[in-house]
């Protein structure tokens, strides 16, 4: 009983698949006596679909192929421009030499500078020394002369300002 029970959902289902088969199959037929017009007015629009389909492919495989063509062009200009960049190591390089070369006219003004502040040093020492020495002179002579005699002269005899 188990096995009717079964297999009864399955003759369900085919006869009735017999049924739309058989409700279906004289409109197939009907739909398949198309006269020859309609056949021909068909053949015509799938032609011209297809010369439609075939101009609108051929215009976007031109437009494509243009597009393509700016692309490829740019690429060259860009590589031509990155081709005159120069690269990473030489820009290091070049400021390396331009470091060099101002660090060294550094150093040698500097140089300079302190050679003239020992200039500089030793003539204010000399300098130092000589006066030092007029003033020794100086102090040797007025021990020597009268202090009369500079009492009558104009110059010692006024204020110190």
């Amino acid at each position: 009983m188990s096995q009717v029970l079964n297999s009864l959902p399955r003759a369900v289902f085919f006869l009735a698949g017999a049924a739309v088969a058989v409700l279906t199959l004289p409109l197939r037929e009907r739909g398949a006596g198309m006269d020859s017009s309609q056949a021909e007015d068909l053949k015509k629009s799938l032609a011209d679909l297809e010369t439609r389909l075939e101009s609108r492919m051929q215009a976007r495989d031109a437009a494509d192929g243009a597009r393509l063509a700016v692309i490829e062009t740019r690429l060259e200009e860009h590589a031509v421009r990155l081709a005159d960049v120069p690269s990473t190591g030489q820009i290091v390089a070049a400021m390396e030499q331009l470091l060099n070369k101002t660090m060294a006219s550094l150093d040698d003004r500097l140089s300079t500078q302190a050679r003239s502040i020992e200039v500089l040093k030793t003539t204010v020492s000399q300098t130092d020394s000589l006066l030092e020495r007029v003033l020794e002179s100086l102090d040797s002579l007025q021990s020597f002369a009268d202090p009369s005699e500079f009492a009558e002269d104009p110059l010692l005899s006024r204020p110190a300002v």
